[in-house]
C-alpha cells in the first residue's frame, strides 16, 4: 500500500508538467494510470469463463493434485499454452496459445483482486488530491478523480474493450494499413478477453524497422492519418497509443506495411460540438488564423489562457504558432525554451485543464503520446502530418454543413467547396515534394562537385 501510495503521489507531481507543456521526458499525464485503475496495458493470461486460471494456478503447490487437476482445466481450452508471458503489467499479462483447431492466440485476462482493490487506489488518490490541495490552493487537482472514476468501470470491463477493437476495425476499415486482432468471443467475458495473436516491433522501434525495411516516414503518416479521422471525423479515439500498443510489421501477403492497434479498453468519445470546435481550432492553427485561434480556444475553456492552451496542443512555442506551426520544425532552441519555462506556468496549466471539457483530457493525454513517437521517429511537426489533419477537418466540418443544408443546391455548393480545399491542400503538398526534391537534387550536385574538386 505504501508502494502504491508513493507511485500515486509522483504521478500527481508529474501532472501538472505532463498536461500542458510538452517535456519530451517520456512521462505523459494519464488519468487512468492510478494502481488498479491501469488495467489491460498487455495482452493476456488465460481463457476461462470469469476465473484467473493461470494465478490460480500459482497460488498452489507445484506438481500437487490440484496444480495437476487446474493445469489440465487449461489444456481443455487449449492445444497448447506457454507458460512464460510475452508480456506482463501490474494487473494483467499476455499468454500465447493455441486452440485446438490450430488458430493462434493471445488471451488476456483481469487479475482477481483488481476488483476489489480498485476502489481503494481511488479513494486513496482523492486523499492525496485533496492533500495537494490544501498545501497548494492554486492547484487544481480533482479532475484527475473524476475522470478515473469515469474510466475505471470502463477498463475493467473486457467485454466493452472487445466491442471497441470491432467498432474501431469497422469504422477505418478502409485503411489497408491498420490491422485490429479479432476477437474471438466465445471464450470472451468481462474479465476474460481472447483474442487474434499479431506479431510486430513497436512503433517507435527505428531498428525493427530498419531491419525490415519498413519505411519510418510511411509509418509516421499512417499513424497521423489513423489518429486524424478518429479524433476529426468519427469522434471515437483510442486514448493509449503507447509503443506496446501500436505495432509495426510487414503483411504476411502482400509484404506492405502495416500498423497494428493493441488494447482498446480506454476511448473517449467526443460530442459533436466538441468536434467540431476542435477541427476548427486545428484548423486555425495550421493556417494561422490567431482570432479564430483565440475564438475557438475560448469556446473550449481556454479564456485569456488561449495562447498557453494553443502551445499545449501544439507543444511548439507561441512565437512558432504566430509564425505558422506548418513552417519550420522544432529547433533546438525552442525544444530547450519549451522545457526551460515549463515550470513557470504550473499554476496556469492546473487552471486551465480545470476549466476545459472533460473530452480535452484524454485527447491532450493522446496529442502526447503521438508526439513522442513522432519524436523518436524523427518526424515530428513534418508538413504532411498538419496537411492530413487539414483534409480531416475540412472533411469533418463540410459533412456537418451539408447535414444542415436546407436544399439541394446548398449542399451542393458545399460539395464543390470541399472538394477546391482539398485539390488546394493536395496541390500545396506537391508543391512541397518538388521543392524537397529540387532540394535534394541540389544537395546531391553540391556534394559530388566537392568530392571532385581538387585540394
Amino acid at each position: 500500500m505504501a508502494r502504491k501510495a508513493i507511485k500515486l503521489a509522483s504521478w500527481t507531481s508529474m501532472a501538472l508538467a505532463a498536461s500542458g507543456v510538452y517535456l519530451y521526458s517520456n512521462s505523459y499525464l494519464d488519468p487512468s494510470d492510478f494502481g488498479a485503475v491501469r488495467v489491460g496495458r498487455a495482452v493476456a493470461t488465460t481463457a476461462v469463463i470469469s476465473y484467473d486460471y493461470l494465478t490460480s494456478l500459482r497460488s498452489v503447490p507445484y506438481g500437487s493434485e490440484e496444480y495437476l487437476q487446474r493445469r489440465s482445466q487449461i489444456h481443455d481450452l487449449f492445444l497448447s499454452f506457454d507458460d512464460t508471458p510475452l508480456g506482463a503489467a501490474s494487473l494483467a499479462q499476455v499468454h500465447k496459445a493455441v486452440l485446438h483447431d490450430g488458430r493462434t492466440v493471445a488471451v488476456k485476462v483481469q487479475h482477481p483482486k483488481v476488483q476489489a482493490q480498485s476502489s481503494k487506489d481511488i479513494l486513496l488518490m482523492e486523499v492525496l488530491v485533496l492533500a495537494v490541495k490544501q498545501l497548494f490552493p492554486d492547484f487544481e487537482f480533482m479532475w484527475l478523480v473524476d475522470e478515473a472514476k469515469k474510466n475505471l468501470p470502463l477498463e475493467l470491463d473486457f467485454l466493452n474493450e472487445g466491442r471497441n477493437a470491432e467498432k474501431v476495425a469497422h469504422m477505418l476499415k478502409h485503411f489497408d494499413f491498420l490491422k485490429v486482432p479479432q476477437i474471438h468471443w466465445e471464450l470472451s467475458t468481462k474479465r476474460v478477453l481472447l483474442m487474434e495473436f499479431v506479431e510486430g516491433g513497436q512503433v517507435n522501434d527505428r531498428a525493427y524497422m530498419e531491419k525490415n525495411r519498413i519505411d519510418v516516414n510511411e509509418i509516421s503518416c499512417h499513424l497521423g492519418k489513423m489518429y486524424s479521422e478518429m479524433i476529426f471525423v468519427n469522434g471515437f479515439v483510442h486514448c493509449d497509443p503507447h509503443p506496446g500498443n501500436v505495432l509495426v510489421r510487414k503483411r504476411p501477403d502482400t509484404g506492405k506495411a502495416e500498423i497494428v492497434l493493441l488494447d482498446h479498453g480506454l476511448y473517449q468519445v467526443l460530442t459533436e460540438e466538441f468536434r467540431l470546435d476542435y477541427c476548427n481550432l486545428w484548423q486555425s492553427l495550421i493556417w494561422t488564423d490567431l482570432d479564430r485561434v483565440k475564438y475557438y480556444s475560448q469556446r473550449l475553456g481556454a479564456a485569456d489562457l488561449y495562447p498557453l492552451f494553443a502551445c499545449m496542443l501544439t507543444a511548439r512555442s507561441w512565437a512558432s504558432v504566430k509564425q505558422g506551426i506548418g513552417q519550420a520544425p522544432v529547433s533546438a532552441t525552442e525544444d530547450s525554451e519549451i522545457r526551460n519555462n515549463a515550470a513557470c506556468y504550473l499554476p496556469e496549466i492546473s487552471q486551465l485543464l480545470n476549466h476545459v471539457p472533460r473530452q480535452m483530457l484524454l485527447i491532450l493525454k493522446t496529442n502526447d503520446l503521438l508526439r513522442s513517437i513522432e519524436t523518436t521517429l524523427g518526424t515530428r511537426s513534418s508538413a504532411s502530418s498538419f496537411l492530413n489533419m487539414s483534409r480531416c477537418c475540412i472533411r469533418a466540418l463540410a459533412e456537418h454543413r451539408k447535414r444542415d443544408a436546407g436544399s439541394f443546391f446548398r449542399r451542393t455548393q458545399i460539395s464543390f467547396s470541399e472538394a477546391f480545399s482539398l485539390w488546394q491542400i493536395s496541390l500545396h503538398e506537391l508543391l512541397l515534394r518538388v521543392k524537397a526534391l529540387r532540394l535534394a537534387c541540389w544537395v546531391s550536385a553540391l556534394l559530388g562537385w566537392l568530392t571532385r574538386a581538387p585540394y
